[in-house]
């Protein structure tokens, strides 16, 4: 049996770090360059200053985003490190397959509903 999925398995990592709702979303809001957090807010949409800035720390405590100040203003940026980039094809597919089956996906929800609701 391949344990695959265990609790230490590398696998495992790679899918928590995928399973917070702002991780993949941050990573493929900054694919095109570094911007600092007013700009990534105002791209991102719906995500809280508070929230933001948590989850540029996790990505950052990952190895996955850099934080640079921007000189002796209090301003910083945020961009992908080559660990960051590299995900970026994995969350590409991964929204690819949600384009194409987030219609099976709702209506199977739909059906769960309506089966618990009779």
């Amino acid at each position: 049996m391949n344990d695959v999925f265990l609790a230490d398995c590398r696998a495992r990592l790679a899918f928590d770090l995928m399973a917070n709702t702002w991780n993949p979303v941050v990573l493929w809001a900054l694919r095109d360059g570094a911007l600092r957090p007013a700009e990534l807010r105002r791209r991102l949409g719906g995500i809280s200053t508070k929230v933001l800035t948590e989850t540029v720390r996790r990505l950052e405590f990952n190895g996955l985003v850099s934080r640079r100040d921007c000189g002796r203003t209090a301003k910083v940026e945020y961009s992908l490190t080559d660990l960051g980039a590299s995900l970026l094809g994995p969350i590409e597919a991964f929204g690819e397959w949600a384009f194409r089956h987030g219609d099976e996906v709702m209506a199977a929800q739909d059906r769960a509903i309506q089966d618990r609701t009779g």
